[in-house]
């Protein structure tokens, strides 16, 4: 039997990486006749460069950078050659077999999870550091950027990013208000400085739909995960329109761009990198499956094992896990779906039947933090016990 073991990270717990390196060598004690591949899943957020980049047998780099709160960071920075990837893939990205392709991850610079919530403030977040890698990719000779912005902390509409690749934002005596951020806005009078002329298109990978503002916008929705206080949520709206109407002004770029869907994404960097230089928004799986090919995976295999942290009814709208589990149903493939907390029944998912199994590994009755603690030894216990 062919098993495919694709995991997403459990958050607070384990990455990706692990979860699935910890199912293989626990399926293996129980069942060596087994022929198991691994493959990590990422969306967009935590693990995107690393996987990505180690799929397609790509170049790591590491490189200091200013995080969320303007603190040094290393942030790793991937390279992919075009000529790796699959014909459909490249095709897909409208890229070049010759393309040499930059791989940055947000959440590495300026991750939600990487601050502690009493530091979580989006008046005091910056995407400089995404900036800065952007910036590095492009000096590099990137003929494209694929960039993952899930997980992030910041809402300055990407105007941190901005900063670092050569635009200004000054008080009405000139002098430039460094690092820029929300808390600085009020004093913007106006705006310097140039974009370099060679930045390479940017391909999103994206599962976020909202436009930059209003009731389903950026601030409003994503806003008080980042620390956003519902009584200043007007003020930052006010604000935010503000910058925007100014950074489209300056580069001669429409009001319009504010209303595309998933302009609101990552605090709408999606928004600010747009009015930059080319850009094209992609839904994370549909990016990931062709990249890491897992169409032709699931065709192969028997048997599909995948899980994450939480999987509940959003896991079916697009998300790694849930959408990977239908598509092998689909085909009629067994499914055993892992998850710390699992909120949804077989009958949510077509054509579980007898082919799926639903496997919950956290008892409910363990505080959260215990849960998280021990998921790891929970996950292989469950492999041991049911399979």
């Amino acid at each position: 039997m062919r098993v495919l073991i694709c995991f997403d990270k459990f958050k607070d717990s384990m990455s990706a990486q692990e979860a699935g390196a910890i199912v293989q060598a626990a399926l293996g004690e129980v069942h060596a006749e087994m022929t198991t591949e691994t493959v990590p899943l990422a969306d967009g957020g935590d693990g995107f460069c690393e996987i990505m980049t180690r799929a397609q047998d790509g170049v790591p780099e590491r490189h200091a950078v200013g995080g969320s709160l303007g603190e040094p960071v290393e942030a790793q920075l991937g390279w992919v050659d075009g000529a790796g990837l699959g014909r459909a893939t490249f095709a897909h990205l409208k890229l070049g077999s010759s393309s040499r392709i930059a791989i940055i991850e947000m959440a590495q610079v300026t991750g939600l999870q990487s601050l502690p919530p009493d530091r979580r403030d989006c008046w005091k977040t910056t995407s400089s550091g995404t900036g800065e890698l952007i910036r590095i990719a492009t000096e590099r000779g990137a003929d494209a950027i694929l960039l993952g912005v899930g997980g992030s902390s910041t809402n300055d509409l990407g105007l941190g990013a901005l900063e670092a690749l050569g635009l200004s934002f000054c008080a009405r005596d000139g002098q430039p208000l460094r690092p820029i951020r929300p808390e600085l806005w009020p004093s913007v009078d106006h705006m310097e400085g140039n974009l370099p002329q060679n930045l390479p298109p940017i391909k999103i990978a994206c599962d976020v739909q909202n436009p930059l503002f209003g009731p389903q916008g950026a601030a409003a929705i994503f806003g008080p995960q980042k620390g956003l206080k519902p009584e200043d949520f007007d003020r930052m709206e006010s604000l935010g329109k503000k910058m925007a109407r100014l950074l489209c002004d300056y580069l001669g770029k429409p009001w319009e761009l504010t209303e595309i869907p998933g302009s609101g994404a990552a605090g709408g960097i999606t928004f600010g990198l747009s009015a930059a230089c080319q850009v094209e928004l992609m839904p994370g799986f549909d990016l990931v499956s062709r990249w890491l090919d897992l169409p032709g995976k699931l065709d192969r295999c028997d048997w599909l094992i995948t899980g994450e942290g939480r999987f509940d009814l959003s896991s079916l709208q697009g998300k790694g896990p849930g959408t990977l589990a239908l598509q092998a149903l689909a085909l009629g493939k067994k499914v055993s779906i892992m998850a710390g907390k699992i909120e949804v029944t077989a009958d949510a998912l077509p054509g579980g039947g007898q082919n799926l199994d639903l496997m919950e590994i956290s008892p409910r009755d363990v505080p959260l933090h215990l849960a998280l603690e021990r998921e790891p030894e929970n996950l292989r216990h469950a492999v041991l016990k049911n399979f």
